[in-house]
């Protein structure tokens, strides 16, 4: 028998399948609906200030402040700590263009870094690698659900005078010695696109923070730069829209009693893939020590990626590329960086990401896992 006609007595496996979560928050979601559609309040109002409210303690932070997107999280952020033209924010290059694109929008430069070979996160020494005299921020990014040291990074970027930003977009529920992903920098953004561990059914974002001016100043840009209050017409800030929808806001409050479960079981899910994939030709992402990750997604390094993964999709296994281009190399930001990057460049060509759900059965993940390792074997015989 073919491969394929192997693969059409097997069910498929997606890459990504919404259809667990969606599910397990429907009544209640319709529920939530229903009620907004009595009042008819669809923009802010009492169901965003909950949300808010419950994200920022779930954070442990004192503030949150709903955004439109993951990206107007991080570009309003920057904008709101008075970085701007002249300004370099140091960039892990391995990230979804989103965060560089952010620094460009706050009318700063994104300084590439390079990351660990292991864990593929920021480190203190390849921090203090990209900064200059003209560096004003570090932009964490959390990639794939885990943390980096972030009491090392945290002390670095203190001792070269630079703000730390989280981009959290990938590490909802993750912690760092126990203590939650957006906690540590001067501001948490994350992106609650419907794909993420919290996920939204359509655009939405936050950021959270402990500083009440800068949660003041947050609530103002996003909202055409009002001062807040009574003074309706007082426009304070060149701001935007950028508020979070009501619809939204229902939605990821019924999600977010049930993230730490989901985000257990993706941890399930990738003690699995840990066990079974074969070293020799699979190489996964390593665990940091002391990170607890979430798994949005389960990384692996492959030989001759691109023929594995069409295989693979013959056999009826989805899978995913996160990222084919390291963002120092992509056109609008290739006259940025006048020094190599080793480890992202060299790992972009064999990186690729498995199923990942909360809602994939152990059994599937076996499969998986015993299907990339006879995959990728092939090249080696």
């Amino acid at each position: 028998m073919s491969r394929a006609g192997a693969a059409a007595s097997l069910d498929a496996i997606p890459f990504l399948d919404l259809s667990g979560t969606t599910q397990a928050v429907r009544d209640e979601v319709l529920a939530r609906w229903n009620g907004l559609l009595d009042v008819n309040a669809f923009v802010g109002g009492e169901a965003v200030q909950r949300f808010e409210d419950a994200w920022a303690a779930y954070c442990d932070r004192r503030y949150a402040i709903g955004m439109a997107n993951g990206t107007d999280a991080l570009h309003l952020s920057m904008r709101a700590l008075g970085i701007g033209p002249g300004d370099e924010v140091v960039v892990p290059a391995n990230t979804f263009v989103a965060t560089a694109e952010a620094v460009v929008l706050a009318g700063a430069q994104p300084a590439f870094a390079d990351v660990d070979p292991d864990t593929l996160l920021l480190t203190p020494e390849t921090l203090a690698a990209a900064v200059t005299p003209r560096t004003r921020a570090v932009a964490v990014v959390h990639l794939y659900g885990q943390m980096p040291d972030m009491d090392a990074l945290c002390r670095t970027a203190d001792e070269l005078d630079l703000l730390v930003i989280e981009d959290m977009a990938q590490a909802q529920g993750a912690a760092w010695r126990g203590r939650r992903a957006g906690s540590f920098g001067a501001a948490g953004c994350t992106s609650f696109y419907p794909g993420k561990n919290l996920g939204a059914f359509g655009d939405a974002g936050a950021v959270v923070t402990d500083d009440p001016e800068l949660a003041q100043t947050l609530r103002a840009l996003r909202d055409h730069g009002r001062a807040g209050g009574t003074a309706h017409h007082d426009h304070a800030y060149v701001g935007t829209n950028s508020r979070l929808d009501a619809l939204q806001a229902v939605v990821l409050e019924a999600k977010l009693s049930r993230l730490d479960d989901w985000n257990t079981r993706r941890r399930d899910v990738a003690a699995v893939y840990h066990e079974l994939l074969d070293r020799t030709v699979v190489r996964p992402v390593s665990e940091l020590e002391g990170s607890r990750g979430v798994y949005h997604l389960a990384v692996v390094r492959v030989h001759d990626r691109d023929r594995v993964r069409s295989e693979l999709a013959e056999l009826g296994i989805g899978t995913g590329i996160h990222y084919a281009t390291p963002c120092h190399l992509m056109s609008p930001y290739r006259h940025l960086t006048d020094r190599p990057l080793p480890t992202v460049e060299a790992d972009a060509a064999q990186l690729l990401s498995l199923p990942m759900s909360p809602f994939l059965s152990v059994e599937d993940a076996e499969r998986v896992a015993k299907t990339v390792n006879e995959v990728a074997a092939r090249d080696l015989r």
